[in-house]
């Protein structure tokens, strides 16, 4: 069975951290999740910097992605991400309960892999998060591995 890698969960709610952990623990999935409570800390723990400076460099496997985050908003992280060679194949879902037309818009232009408006009823955000963890952890194929500090 290949390593598991890690899911970054970029969410400043702590009710939406609790329930997506349950939910990933419901359905037993190992991966370990990381949760970067704003956009600055995403940032941080992406490029290495600050209290992630001795991560491992290997990238997670998939971003879960909130938009209305304090210090740096989501679209700049995405932003970011999708306009770096070294990260810009990461898989970020957006996981957010925008419904701003221009939200979803601007993160497609971005380059966001996929757009999930959060539902408000627990056992949906529960099915919610089962399918796209099994989707993008289980049967999506990634590229090959590139690490933060590669060229």
């Amino acid at each position: 069975m290949p390593d598991l890698k890690r899911i970054l969960l970029v969410e400043d709610s702590k009710k939406d951290v609790e329930l997506t952990l349950a939910a990933l623990d419901q359905y037993h999935l190992a991966n370990e999740v990381v949760v970067a409570r704003d956009g600055a800390e995403a940032l941080d723990y992406l490029w290495r910097r600050g209290k992630y400076r001795s991560r491992a460099d290997e990238c997670p496997a998939v971003v879960l992605l909130d938009l209305k985050l304090p210090k740096v908003d989501g679209l700049q992280v995405l932003r970011e991400v999708k306009g770096d060679p070294r990260t810009k194949t990461i898989p970020v879902i957006v996981l957010t309960s925008s419904t701003e037309n221009g939200d979803l818009s601007e993160g497609y232009r971005l380059g966001v892999n996929s757009y999930v408006q959060k539902p408000v009823d627990f056992d949906q955000f529960r099915e919610t998060i089962k399918t796209m963890e099994l989707y993008w952890l289980m049967i999506n194929q990634p590229p090959p591995e590139r690490a933060i500090g590669a060229n």
